[in-house]
C-alpha cells in the first residue's frame, strides 16, 4: 500500500511555488508520492484564462521529470467535467483500492470547502494536509474542523502567483525566477498566455 498525496490544481502554468509545496510533502513528510493532478476544468475557475489541459500536463511533467516520486496525473481528464473533487475521489479509490489517498490543499481552502460538492463526505473519508498560503490564515467559519483529520502542515508559502506569471507573460515582463526556465521555453514556444 502506498501513501499517495493529491495536489489538485489547474496549473495554469505550473511554478516554482508549486514545485517547493510538491518536493516538501514527497520529502519530508509520511507519503510516499505526490501527484499534480491537473484539472481540466474546475467548478471555481472560468474556462477562458486556461491554457489547453494538455499543455498544461506537460508543462507539469516537464517540471518534475527529476523528481521519481513526484507525479503528473492526468486521471481528470476522462471524468465529466468540470471536475468535482468528490467524483475524482472516488474514482480513484476504485482505480487504485490497496492505496491511500490523502489531499493537498492551500489554507485559503478552508473558508470555502463548505461550498465543495459533498464536502462532508470528503472530510469524513480522507486526510485532509492544509499548507499556508501567502494570505494571512484563513478559518474556515462553516466547519468544525477539529472533528476531522484536516491540519495545517508548515509546508513552504506559496508567494507566487499564476495569475501574475500569465499577466507578466501578457505584458512582456520577466518571470525568472519564478517559473522553472524549461517551463518558460516551452510557454513561449507554444505561444501561451500571450493574450489574456
Amino acid at each position: 500500500m502506498k501513501n499517495i498525496g493529491l495536489y489538485f490544481g489547474s496549473f495554469n502554468p505550473i511554478h516554482n511555488g508549486h514545485l517547493a509545496v510538491a518536493e516538501f510533502f514527497a520529502t519530508k513528510t509520511h507519503l510516499n508520492e505526490v501527484w499534480l493532478v491537473v484539472s481540466p476544468h474546475s467548478p471555481f475557475k472560468s474556462n477562458s484564462e486556461l491554457a489547453p489541459e494538455t499543455d498544461r500536463l506537460k508543462m507539469v511533467a516537464l517540471a518534475i521529470a527529476d523528481k521519481p516520486n513526484i507525479k503528473a496525473s492526468d486521471f481528470e481528464f476522462l471524468l465529466p467535467k468540470p471536475s468535482y473533487t468528490c467524483n475524482t475521489l472516488r474514482s480513484l479509490s476504485a482505480a487504485y483500492p490497496n492505496d491511500q489517498f490523502t489531499i493537498l490543499l492551500g489554507e485559503d481552502n478552508k473558508h470555502t470547502f463548505h461550498l465543495w460538492k459533498d464536502y462532508l463526505w470528503i472530510l469524513e473519508n480522507y486526510t485532509i494536509r492544509f499548507f499556508p498560503r501567502q494570505q494571512h490564515s484563513i478559518e474556515g467559519h462553516y466547519i468544525d474542523w477539529e472533528k476531522y483529520d484536516a491540519h495545517i502542515i508548515d509546508a513552504p508559502r506559496i508567494k507566487i502567483s499564476s495569475t501574475q506569471i500569465r499577466e507578466n507573460i501578457s505584458l512582456g515582463k520577466s518571470n525568472q525566477g519564478l517559473v522553472p526556465t524549461k517551463i518558460l521555453d516551452f510557454i513561449s514556444k507554444n505561444h501561451l498566455y500571450t493574450k489574456i
